[in-house]
């Protein structure tokens, strides 16, 4: 498995297109947002638009994702989707960048497109791990994808956060000069590194002439696919649980340093504990599936959400930065790890042939919990005036998601 160029190429694309998720969505785009963008707003609108543009993102991939892994699965193009939604992300990722724009509504625009191609590639890319042969390992697989994710995303964050510190030194004439660059190193970064995923993942065809790609064929497999997701009580009760708790790290990714930002933290202080959450994050994802392996991966998952909920509890009444550097450590511990084994359980359950497909149910479900939780952390902040309850308002969610596991066999016991 190690010496295989598909697994090396499949877990490349995470090495990829983590450092958009890393520098972008969770590093700098919230503080260039809240301190340069829309400066003029108040911390409590301006964290409400933020996270409205989160949700909005999210709401456009639970659309679309049913419908794209179908159109794929019918036509055996998982690897062109992806690539597609990709050079999307990439496009709209340089946009970010203020050639022209200055207006804040303009820059959530393009930070909205190049989140629908980041997390629309995910849909073809999860998919792709069924095509690996190697279904006895996907949870040292998916551990491998995302343990690389935080490592290429850390280590592209590590070098813009040097280049911010020592703008003037490298002729920029500020340091925001030197941030808003680095939306532009993540798109050639991006670009560049999806290349052995395009070059070396070969995708099985003989799922090409199963379908024709006719739009009533595709609502009519669109349909098919969730009926039989009902029908299978396992696979149903996973999802709602993974909807739920989904909800809370992906909020916690989104929103983690806009709510730091609130506190009054300083910036340099809050992408620091991502470099953090980044490095930790490397190993850990990787031994957190052997973790999965061992103990089961429904008690690894439960385990996690547990870590979770105390997390929010610290992060409530939290007053300096080294307690938001203790958080970052927890959650590298056990982020990575809740998303691989999520993944490779799921693909366990569902049949290979119509990966995309039911894979696009799981991305659907997947980011329509996001759109809540950015959103809800954001209007509760404003409504109330208070920053801090905003953090409570996601821990229902790791406490129901996690009753929820409770019910799910374990993937050895079902298949």
């Amino acid at each position: 498995m190690w010496r295989s160029k598909q697994v090396w190429g499949w877990a490349l694309y995470d090495w990829a297109n983590s450092v958009f998720a890393t520098v972008v969505i969770a590093g700098f785009f919230p503080i260039v947002f809240k301190q340069y963008y829309a400066s003029h707003l108040s911390i409590e609108e301006s964290s409400f638009w933020l996270g409205s543009a989160n949700s909005l993102s999210s709401l456009i991939i639970v659309v679309l994702a049913p419908f794209i892994g179908s159109i794929a699965d019918c036509g055996g193009i998982r690897k062109r989707m992806l690539l597609i939604f990709m050079l999307l992300g990439v496009a709209a990722s340089l946009l970010l960048y203020p050639f022209f724009v200055s207006e804040w509504y303009w820059v959530l625009a393009f930070y909205i497109v190049a989140s629908v191609g980041f997390m629309g590639a995910n849909v073809f890319y999860d998919a792709l791990i069924v095509n690996l042969g190697y279904p006895e390992n996907l949870d040292q697989i998916s551990g491998l994808g995302y343990g690389l994710g935080y490592l290429g995303g850390g280590l592209l964050l590590a070098a813009c956060v040097w280049m911010s510190q020592n703008a003037e030194l490298l002729g920029f004439k500020n340091t925001i000069d030197a941030v808003l660059l680095s939306f532009v190193l993540v798109a050639i970064w991006w670009l560049l590194f999806s290349l052995p995923l395009a070059l070396w993942v070969e995708e099985s065809e003989s799922v090409s002439s199963r379908l024709s790609i006719a739009p009533s064929r595709i609502l009519s497999e669109t349909l098919q696919t969730f009926k039989s997701i009902m029908l299978n009580k396992t696979v149903a009760i996973f999802l709602l649980a993974y909807w739920i708790y989904i909800d809370g790290v992906d909020t916690i990714i989104r929103m983690a340093v806009d709510y730091g930002l609130s506190l009054g933290f300083d910036s340099s202080a809050l992408i620091m504990a991502l470099l953090i959450t980044q490095f930790v994050g490397f190993p850990a994802a990787i031994l957190y599936s052997y973790l999965g392996h061992r103990i089961g991966i429904k008690n690894a998952l439960i385990l996690g959400l547990m870590v979770y909920t105390v997390i929010c509890l610290i992060a409530y009444s939290m007053e300096s930065a080294q307690t938001f550097y203790l958080l970052a450590v927890m959650i590298g511990l056990v982020q990575g790890g809740i998303q691989a084994l999520s993944r490779s359980y799921y693909a366990l359950l569902i049949p290979a042939e119509r990966a995309a497909e039911y894979f696009g149910v799981y991305n659907m479900m997947g980011k329509s919990a996001a759109i809540i939780g950015p959103v809800l952390m954001g209007a509760v902040s404003w409504i109330s005036g208070d920053s801090r309850s905003s953090i409570l308002s996601i821990l229902p969610m790791f406490i129901i998601g996690g009753l929820l596991l409770l019910k799910v066999k374990e993937h050895r016991e079902v298949i």
